[in-house]
C-alpha cells in the first residue's frame, strides 16, 4: 500500500493553491486585462496533470520503473537546460538576460524544477552503488572519490547560477547535495571541507553579479541595527552602512502577515495583493495566504508541510534499499529547503532567492515536478520492510 498520507498531505495544499491562485491574483488579472479565470484554470490544469503523474507513479513497480524515471529526469532535463541557451527566442525568451523557461504554445517549461528530481535520483542511485561501499576515512581518498560529483556540481552551477541566474536553486541542490554527502557516512573533516567551500562558491557568484550584491545590501540595510547592536562600536563602524531604499517588496509582506493577525482578513479580502506585493500568487503567496486566513491558515500549512516531511522520512527509514532512502531523504530535503528559503526571504530573515513554495505557489512546472518527485517516494513506499500503515 502506498503512504496514504503523505498522499493527502500533498492534495490538501494543492487544494490551497487552487484557492489562493484564484483570490491573490486579483490586481494581476485586472493590471493585464486577463480573464477573471485565468491563473485558476492553468493552475487547476497543472494540478490535474500533477496528480494524474503522480497516482500513475505510485501504482508502479519501483524494482523495474524507478531507475528508468530517474534516469529520464536527469538526462533530458540536463540536455535541454544546456539547448535553451541555444534555442530561438520564439521558444527561449531571456528575461534580464536569463533563460530559464521554454515555451510550447501556451505552456511554459522550466527544465531546472524537473532536473532536481532527476539530480536526487541519480545522487541516491550512484551513491548507492559507488559510495556506501567504501569505508575510508581518509580526507584525500573521500576527495577522490567525491571529484565526479564536484565536476558535476560545478557544471550546474555555470547552467543554473551563471546563465540562467538562479542562485536560489543552486543552494537548494547544494544542500540536498551536502547532507546526502553526510548521510553516506563520510567524515566529518569532509563535511566541514564541502561547506566552506561551498560558502566560498556562494560569496563569489554574489561579489561577481551587481545585482546579487545590491540585493543584499538592500537587505543588509533593513536587518543591521538588530544585528549590530549586540557588537562593539568599532565593528559596527566598520559594517555599518547607510541605509537604501528599503525593498518594498519585503516591506509590504511583513505588513501583509500582520494584518493578517489571528484569524485574518478573509478569503479574498486581502488588501496588500492589489498591487503593494506584485504578483503575490507566486513567490509571496505565504505572506498573501496570513494576511487572508491569519495565524491559523499558515499554521494549518505549516503542519500539513511537517506531516509530508514526517511521512518522507518514515518511508525512508523503512524502505528495503539504499538508493530509495537516499532519494526519498533527498526529495524531503528539497521540499524542505525550499519552504525555508522562501519562508525566511518574505520576512525579511534572508535576502529574496525567487524559490516557489512547493504544492502551493502558482507555476506549473514547479506543480507537476513536485507531484513527479512525491510519485517516486510514494512508488517506493510499497517497499517498506514494515507493510503495517504508520
Amino acid at each position: 500500500m502506498i503512504d496514504k498520507y503523505l498522499l493527502t498531505g500533498v492534495v490538501v495544499l494543492m487544494i490551497f493553491s487552487l484557492i489562493m491562485s484564484y483570490s491573490l491574483s486579483t490586481y494581476t488579472v485586472l493590471y493585464h486585462h486577463y480573464d477573471d479565470l485565468h491563473f485558476f484554470m492553468r493552475q487547476v490544469a497543472s494540478v490535474t496533470v500533477g496528480l494524474i503523474l503522480m497516482l500513475i507513479l505510485s501504482k508502479l513497480d519501483p524494482d523495474f520503473w524507478f531507475n528508468k524515471v530517474g534516469f529520464t529526469l536527469f538526462f533530458i532535463f540536463f540536455i535541454l537546460m544546456i539547448a535553451m541557451q541555444f534555442m530561438p527566442g520564439s521558444m527561449v525568451k531571456a528575461v534580464g538576460g536569463a533563460k530559464r523557461w521554454i515555451h510550447l504554445g501556451p505552456v511554459s517549461i522550466a527544465p531546472v524544477e524537473f532536473f532536481k528530481v532527476g539530480f536526487v535520483f541519480f545522487l541516491s542511485w550512484s551513491f548507492a552503488r559507488k559510495i556506501l561501499s567504501q569505508n575510508s576515512k581518509k580526507l584525500k581518498d573521500e576527495i577522490r572519490m567525491f571529484i565526479p560529483y564536484f565536476v558535476l556540481f560545478g557544471i550546474l552551477v555555470v547552467l543554473i547560477a551563471i546563465l540562467q541566474k538562479d542562485l536560489g536553486q543552486v543552494f537548494v541542490l547544494a544542500g540536498t547535495l551536502l547532507v546526502l554527502f553526510l548521510l553516506t557516512g563520510r567524515s566529518m573533516k569532509f563535511f566541514v571541507l564541502f561547506a566552506m567551500m561551498s560558502f566560498g562558491a556562494f560569496v563569489g557568484l554574489v561579489l561577481t553579479a551587481p545585482h546579487r550584491m545590491h540585493r543584499i545590501m538592500s537587505w543588509w540595510s533593513t536587518v543591521q541595527d538588530s544585528v549590530l547592536s549586540i557588537f562593539p562600536f568599532e565593528v559596527v563602524q566598520k559594517l555599518h552602512i547607510e541605509s537604501t531604499k528599503e525593498p518594498y517588496q519585503i516591506s509590504n509582506s511583513l505588513n501583509a502577515i500582520q494584518n493578517g493577525g489571528f484569524f485574518g482578513q478573509g478569503l479574498g479580502d486581502g488588501q496588500f495583493k492589489l498591487g503593494y506585493i506584485s504578483e503575490v500568487h507566486t513567490d509571496f503567496v505565504l505572506a498573501g495566504l496570513t494576511e487572508e486566513l491569519g495565524f491559523v491558515g499558515l499554521v494549518f500549512i505549516m503542519f500539513t508541510f511537517l506531516l509530508i516531511l514526517f511521512r518522507i522520512n518514515k518511508i525512508a527509514e523503512t524502505v528495503n534499499r539504499p538508493r530509495f532512502a537516499l532519494f526519498s531523504v533527498g526529495v524531503g530535503l528539497l521540499i524542505a529547503l525550499a519552504l525555508i528559503i522562501n519562508a525566511y526571504g518574505i520576512s525579511g530573515m534572508t535576502p529574496i532567492k525567487g524559490i516557489a513554495v512547493p504544492f502551493l505557489s502558482y507555476g506549473g512546472s514547479q506543480i507537476v515536478a513536485s507531484c513527479i518527485a512525491i510519485g517516486m517516494v510514494l512508488m517506493v513506499s510499497k517497499k517498506r520492510v514494515d507493510k503495517e500503515n504508520r
